[in-house]
């Protein structure tokens, strides 16, 4: 699974909008959505709150985690974590990417917050190269990808699998050859 594809799923991930227009309900495939109100908050799925945003049809809220306090303490307890720790939302790097990049007028302190993801998102892709290292030194067989997103995973899975693959290769000639001769009885 490549990032686009990581980014569509993040894309129906709920968020509130205060829209500045009047509809009734509308039924969709994915769930029913509305009534919308002028200046009464909504959740809605992402792709529709970015649509109306660009539309200008709505404001977008932040999510509650996208606030520079609590980012800076996530960073830190990253930071002093051995193991990686629960991310506020599965889609943590997405979400922000696409709200900041669609609606920063929106968001309160954009340029930190974008800073203080960027730091949680490289302290943890800095873990996961420590521990990818650690996984393949001790020629494990298995690992487990406890809080771990999507996203994290998927853009560390191609080098791991190459390198996994490799040491099978190692493995496998380094074994001796079975012996092929049969016996006759």
């Amino acid at each position: 699974m490549d990032a686009a594809e990581v980014e569509f799923l993040a894309e129906k991930e709920l968020v509130t909008i205060i829209p500045n227009f009047s509809l009734d309900q509308i039924y969709l495939i994915g769930g029913d959505l509305g009534p919308f109100n002028p200046g009464l908050p909504v959740e809605v799925p992402l792709w529709l709150a970015i649509n109306l945003k660009q539309r200008q049809k709505c404001r977008l809220i932040p999510p509650e985690w996208m606030d520079v306090e609590k980012l800076e303490k996530i960073r830190d307890h990253e930071r002093k974590e051995e193991t990686f720790t629960p991310m506020p939302s599965p889609y943590y790097m997405e979400l922000t990417k696409l709200l900041l990049n669609h609606a920063s007028d929106n968001i309160p302190k954009a340029d930190e917050i974008r800073t203080l993801v960027k730091d949680v998102w490289d302290t943890r892709i800095a873990k996961l190269r420590v521990s990818a290292d650690s996984f393949v030194r001790q020629q494990e067989a298995h690992a487990k990808l406890d809080n771990l997103t999507l996203m994290e995973i998927s853009s560390s899975g191609p080098f791991l699998t190459q390198a996994l693959n490799h040491m099978y290769k190692l493995r496998t000639n380094l074994q001796p050859p079975e012996s092929t001769q049969s016996q006759d009885f």
